[in-house]
C-alpha cells in the first residue's frame, strides 16, 4: 500500500516553476517511498510529512528545494548532508535533480522516523 498523495500538495507543486517542480516531485517520491505510513499535508505553507510526529518537509524556493528535518539536529549524518544551525531543524539544499541521492536521503528519513526526538 502506498501513502496517499495529498491533492493540496499536488496543487502546491503544480504552482512551482518547472525546474523547482521537478526537484520537489522527485524528493516527494523519495519521501513517500521510504514509508507507507506517511501523512502528507501542507503545514506552515509547505509540504510536510508526518507519522504520529513531524518528520520532514519540502521547502521550495526560487533556486533550490530544501529537504528539511524537523528534528535533524539529533540525526546521525555520516555523509555531512545536513545544513543548518537551529536548535532542532536541519535541511539538505538541492539545486539540481542530479544532486538527489535517493538512498542516502531515504536512510536519513528512516532514521528520522525511528528517532525518539
Amino acid at each position: 500500500m502506498k501513502p496517499k498523495k495529498s491533492e493540496k500538495v499536488d496543487q502546491f507543486i503544480d504552482a512551482l516553476p518547472e525546474n523547482i517542480q521537478e526537484i520537489t516531485t522527485c524528493l516527494r517520491n523519495v519521501i513517500l517511498e521510504t514509508s507507507e505510513d506517511f501523512t502528507e499535508d501542507i503545514k506552515w505553507g509547505m509540504p510536510s510529512y508526518s507519522i504520529q510526529k513531524n518528520i520532514c518537509y519540502l521547502q521550495p524556493s526560487k533556486n533550490h528545494v530544501n529537504l528539511g528535518f524537523y528534528f535533524g539536529a539529533s540525526l546521525i549524518d555520516e555523509d555531512n548532508l545536513l545544513e543548518g544551525t537551529g536548535k532542532q531543524m536541519r535541511h539538505i539544499r538541492i539545486k539540481k535533480l542530479d544532486e538527489i541521492q535517493s538512498e542516502k536521503f531515504k536512510a536519513l528519513i528512516q532514521s528520522a522516523i525511528e528517532s525518539k526526538a
